[in-house]
């Protein structure tokens, strides 16, 4: 079956998400054929992605495709579906995948399934495992229709090693298609530093930092540790902190080495986003709560206290060379 990836990227930054999903498609098409479709991209990056499993790259180049734009993707992605016949399409489980992949599905007249932990071809039969019931439980769907659309969680694949000697077609796209959109104007929000999604270490606060300022007391561990700083839902939604930073099955999906979970009472749809870290830590001062059960090691206490005397014996640790 052919497989055809819709890639991610920032800047012509590709995102680790999309290397994980071209592993994912090279394991279930195996020798078939693997698409990358690289839209508002470069033709160098593409080389880029046929070292990372692509047979052949669809480009149109950042030129032709001005950033995202819902309408004018879609009706590119399901051209190059229909021409390729493709039974599989991923793409990462961001805000831009998870808006354009129900209209791709809708386009195509295909099955959606959305946020999958895991696919599998089962005898040729495509099997799609999600979170269901706010987390609490896992689904497995398969689909009757002839193409399947699916988002991936970023961090529960491994990508496949960069293989340089790897060649393929590039194909670059010499138009875009007519969109019924105009984008007036984007905005970024400031990310400098570490991406949460590529972070080894994240120190993560909810609701028991009791306000914005509590973002402050994490900020010294997060920096002193070479991490970054998350949150759980709630913050987030009371304006304590960016949605950016949110983790959870409604925020970004996280597998660093090190999760020191601060004040989160450890909702299934928080650790839908985190369950996966090597190593979580919990902080609270409900001795009960259900971080504990996730939790490698915990510390029953107030967090104004703990975080600190946790940053300053850190610091007074010998430095390794």
């Amino acid at each position: 079956m052919t497989v055809l990836v819709i890639v991610e990227h920032a800047d012509n930054k590709l995102a680790t998400a999309s290397f994980e999903q071209l592993a994912l498609a090279r394991g279930i098409a195996g020798k078939q054929n693997v698409i990358a479709l690289l839209i508002g991209g470069e033709r160098p990056v593409a080389q880029t992605l046929l070292a990372r499993g692509a047979d052949s790259v669809i480009v149109g180049s950042a030129a032709v495709f001005n950033g995202y734009n819902s309408d004018g993707w879609v009706t590119c992605a399901a051209q190059v579906v229909r021409e390729h016949n493709a039974s599989l399409v991923l793409a990462a489980h961001t805000p831009s995948g998870a808006d354009l992949a129900p209209r791709l599905a809708f386009r195509l007249n295909a099955g959606c399934a959305t946020g999958c932990v895991k696919i599998e071809n089962n005898n040729g039969t495509l099997l799609f495992t999600r979170a269901a019931h706010g987390g609490n439980v896992r689904e497995t769907l398969h689909f009757k229709t002839d193409t399947a659309v699916a988002t991936v969680r970023a961090g529960v694949y491994d990508a496949l090693p960069a293989d340089t000697t790897r060649r393929g077609e590039i194909v670059e796209l010499s138009d875009a298609p007519a969109s019924r959109i105009r984008v007036i104007e984007r905005k970024r929000e400031d990310s400098a530093g570490l991406r949460l999604e590529d972070a080894k270490v994240i120190i993560a606060g909810g609701r028991g930092i009791n306000g914005p300022e509590g973002f402050e007391v994490l900020k010294p561990l997060a920096e002193l540790l070479g991490g970054v700083v998350g949150a759980s839902r709630v913050p987030c939604d009371l304006g304590w902190c960016s949605h950016a930073m949110q983790i959870g099955l409604t925020g970004k999906t996280v597998t660093p080495e090190l999760y020191i979970a601060v004040g989160i009472s450890g909702a299934s749809h928080h650790l839908a986003g985190c369950g996966n870290a090597k190593t979580i830590v919990a902080i609270n001062t409900d001795k009960d709560a259900a971080i504990f059960r996730e939790a490698k090691f915990g510390v029953v206490g107030d967090f104004a206290k703990v975080v600190p005397a946790l940053t300053a014996a850190i610091s007074a640790l010998p430095k390794t060379i």
